[in-house]
C-alpha cells in the first residue's frame, strides 16, 4: 500500500538528489534548460516525505513526450500519463508493491503557468516557495505541523493529502512574493553541480 509517512530531516537528502540529477542530465540533458531540487526534502531541518523531488525546465514539452519520457523511463521512472495539467509531465520512481517511492520528477516547459496553484510560472514559483520555507525556519516548522496532521488524516489518499495543502502555499506564496519582489528566481545560490542554466532562453 502507498502509504503517505512523514519523517525527520535526513542529512543524505541533498546528496540523494545530487546522484540522481546527474543521471537525468546525462539522460536528458541536451533538453534541459535548468534542474533543482525542490519541495520539502530540499529545506534542511523540515520533515518531509522521504521522496526527493526533482524540477526540471525544458524548452518544449512536445520534444520532451517523445524524448525524455523513454529516457526518464530508462532510469527506472513510470511517467503519469493521466496528469490533467498539461504544462506539468510527472514521474514517479518506486511504486507499491515493487518498493517505495524514492523521487519524483516534475518535468515542465520554461514560463508555463501553475495551473493548480497560483497560474504563475511554475518552475520559479516552486523555487519561491523552496527558498522562503529555507529563509523563515519558523514558517517551515508550521508547514511540518500541517503536513503532519494531513498525513495522519490521509494515510492512502495523496490526492487529499496534496488538495488540501493548496490554501496554506498559496497563502505562503503571497508573502514571498511580497519579499522578493525584485529578486531573481532563486533567493540562494543553485545547489552545487546541479543547475545547468542554457544562455538562449
Amino acid at each position: 500500500m502507498d502509504e503517505i509517512e512523514i519523517v525527520s530531516y535526513d542529512p543524505r537528502w541533498p546528496a540523494l538528489f545530487v546522484a540522481e540529477a546527474a543521471r537525468i542530465h546525462a539522460a536528458v540533458g541536451g533538453q534541459l534548460v535548468a534542474l533543482e531540487h525542490f519541495g520539502s526534502t530540499a529545506v534542511p531541518g523540515l520533515s518531509a516525505k522521504p521522496v526527493i523531488d526533482i524540477l526540471v525546465a525544458v524548452r518544449s514539452l512536445v520534444q520532451a513526450r517523445q524524448e525524455a519520457v523513454p529516457a526518464l523511463e530508462a532510469l527506472g521512472y513510470s511517467y503519469w500519463r493521466d496528469n490533467p495539467d498539461p504544462h506539468h509531465m510527472f514521474f514517479v520512481k518506486g511504486l507499491p508493491p515493487h518498493g517505495p517511492r524514492t523521487h519524483h520528477v516534475h518535468l515542465v516547459e520554461v514560463g508555463s503557468p501553475d495551473a493548480r496553484l497560483t497560474g504563475e510560472d511554475t518552475f520559479r514559483d516552486r523555487l519561491l516557495f523552496r527558498d522562503y520555507l529555507r529563509a523563515h525556519p519558523e514558517e517551515a516548522r508550521r508547514y511540518e505541523a500541517l503536513k503532519r496532521d494531513l498525513a495522519a488524516r490521509f494515510t492512502t489518499d495523496r490526492e487529499a493529502y496534496t488538495d488540501s495543502k493548496t490554501d496554506y502555499v498559496r497563502s505562503v506564496m503571497v508573502r514571498a512574493r511580497r519579499e522578493t519582489k525584485t529578486r531573481k528566481t532563486s533567493t540562494q545560490k543553485p545547489d552545487k553541480f546541479t543547475w545547468f542554466p542554457r544562455e538562449d532562453v
